[in-house]
């Protein structure tokens, strides 16, 4: 009884963990491009990704055995309590510490290295098959096949938006080194006197990059923010569903609940730390890797999305962070404006996050086999 509690606990602070650290990844160019404010992108997340959670019950039982250990190690191993909880609580340990620095991780990787770390405490036979062909080999192919997609897509969709005739608006900063002669005019607009050009003064959270045209009679700036919304949604929702499952995985290992309630519960709680501890990973996210225009950011959600949703319904376990981390490095890769230094701690967490967390449910497996001996 004890055991199945604290399997139960280990999973339900795993998918807090999840949300803290991975909910606003799939909004945060709506919030890094200014399209929303952080709060309306943050329920928005909250919303798509619990209908994700919802959904995985129907789409990705896949995912549900392939992170049981089934296969990567021995049954009556991956079958045990403390096989659970070890796993559950290095893991959860795991993304805590990543979530509190501001880094985005990778639960994925956390489990992968839970279950990895568990298995040789348990001096068990690991399955080198197993481990390239369900878990190495996506793991290491999405987030390139991310930057790829993205930066591929980004080049033709602009030049599709140039040759549509749709241009950019942004606005212009007079600063002290060379000024002209200027007029204010009675509509608040400055104009040169020696040039004749009018600059129209607005507020600063009005002065971002925006598309002027239309396509198919609507204005382009209206039609891009509608997709962007929408496409920011659905990788919060594929995210969701390919998630959720790795998850509710450690809670099937019991017979407490039911797959139905054990989905339901970690999608309960991966909702709950989104809301409660996402400011800091979101920040990271959305300001420190780049500067994305809403068109940048529209493209990237589409990559992440289309890339997430296929490996959820093969029963492929990529990392939704690895994806929409590297489709927005695609983008900064494509329009030179990437910021290496935050880049480059972030691949250090990813780096790091499989053998922390192994070391972790390694630690935590042999203290409960010694406490039981």
């Amino acid at each position: 009884m004890v055991l199945t509690m604290l399997i139960v606990l280990a999973a339900l602070w795993l998918a807090y963990g999840n949300g803290a650290n991975d909910n606003f990844k799939g909004v945060a160019t709506l919030y890094g491009s200014d399209t929303t404010t952080f709060n309306k992108a943050l329920w928005w997340a909250t919303g798509t990704t619990f209908a994700g959670s919802v959904v995985s019950v129907l789409f990705a039982q896949k995912l549900v055995k392939t992170f049981s250990g089934k296969g990567l190690v021995p049954d009556s191993l991956a079958g045990s309590p403390t096989f659970a909880v070890a796993v559950g609580l290095g893991a959860a340990l795991t993304i805590f510490l990543a979530t509190h620095i501001g880094m985005p991780t990778s639960t994925t990787h956390a489990l992968i290295g839970g279950l990895l770390g568990t298995g040789i405490a348990a001096s068990a036979q690991i399955s080198t098959r197993a481990l390239l062909t369900k878990f190495a080999i996506p793991m290491l192919t999405s987030p390139v096949l991310a930057i790829v997609i993205a930066g591929v897509l980004y080049s033709i969709f602009r030049r599709i938006r140039e040759r549509a005739g749709i241009t950019k608006k942004t606005c212009v900063c007079v600063g002290d080194g060379s000024l002209q002669p200027v007029q204010v005019g009675s509509n608040g607009a400055i104009l040169n006197s020696t040039t004749g050009l009018a600059v129209t003064v607005d507020e600063t959270t009005q002065c971002v990059e925006r598309y002027h045209g239309k396509v198919v009679g609507i204005e382009a700036q209206q039609s891009l923010h509608s997709l962007h919304y929408l496409s920011a949604g659905a990788v919060c929702f594929s995210r969701a569903v390919n998630d959720t499952p790795k998850v509710a995985a450690l809670l099937l290992m019991t017979a407490a609940v039911t797959p139905t309630v054990g989905i339901g519960l970690v999608g309960i709680a991966i909702a709950l730390g989104g809301i409660i501890q996402s400011r800091q990973v979101a920040e990271t996210m959305s300001k420190r890797i780049t500067d994305l225009s809403p068109g940048q950011g529209f493209t990237a959600n589409m990559t992440t999305a289309f890339l997430v949703l296929v490996a959820s319904n093969m029963g492929v376990p990529v990392s939704t962070t690895h994806v929409s981390c590297g489709s927005i490095f695609g983008i900064g890769i494509a329009n030179r404006s990437g910021k290496w230094e935050t880049i480059s701690k972030i691949l250090g967490t990813w780096v790091t996050t499989l053998p922390f967390a192994a070391m972790m449910s390694a630690l935590v497996y042999l203290l409960f086999n010694a406490d039981l001996s």
